[in-house]
């Protein structure tokens, strides 16, 4: 199996095209975010991982998803088993709690049964003072 993409999102949704095709549509895809509060703030912010086994495949494996800070320690681990078809693709929603002491960048680090790891970064920004009234 191959990651194909992971991508922060906001939502996913799965629609049916004429004929046995199938869309994903990906809203609001993200690489930052303004802290949502002052620091220190926890976010779980919402990543998918699109996956293909090819056809002749075994179809099954382990999705591993290790968060790591700036200083590469690992703050939250996501392990989950994962079924695709051989031959089709698949999505799967990691989800995680991240704690940021300050503004900064958490990387998403995925592999499937001990691969090689795609990485995607995640950084909180300082909040974003609400406008005078």
């Amino acid at each position: 199996m191959q990651i194909i993409a992971a991508l922060f999102i906001d939502d996913i949704e799965m629609r049916q095209v004429p004929g046995p095709a199938t869309r994903i549509d990906l809203r609001g895809i993200q690489f930052s975010a303004p802290a949502p509060a002052a620091f220190p703030v926890t976010v779980e912010p919402h990543l998918v991982v699109i996956v293909r086994c090819p056809a002749g495949g075994e179809g099954s494996g382990v999705l591993e998803t290790v968060f790591t800070d700036e200083r590469g320690d690992e703050v939250a681990r996501n392990v989950q088993p994962l079924q695709v078809e051989p031959g089709r693709f698949r999505q799967q929603l990691v989800r995680a709690e991240l704690t940021y002491e300050g503004p900064g960048t958490i990387e998403a680090n995925c592999r499937i049964d001990q691969g090689p790891v795609t990485t995607i970064p995640y950084s909180i920004l300082p909040p974003v003072d609400a406008p005078d009234a």
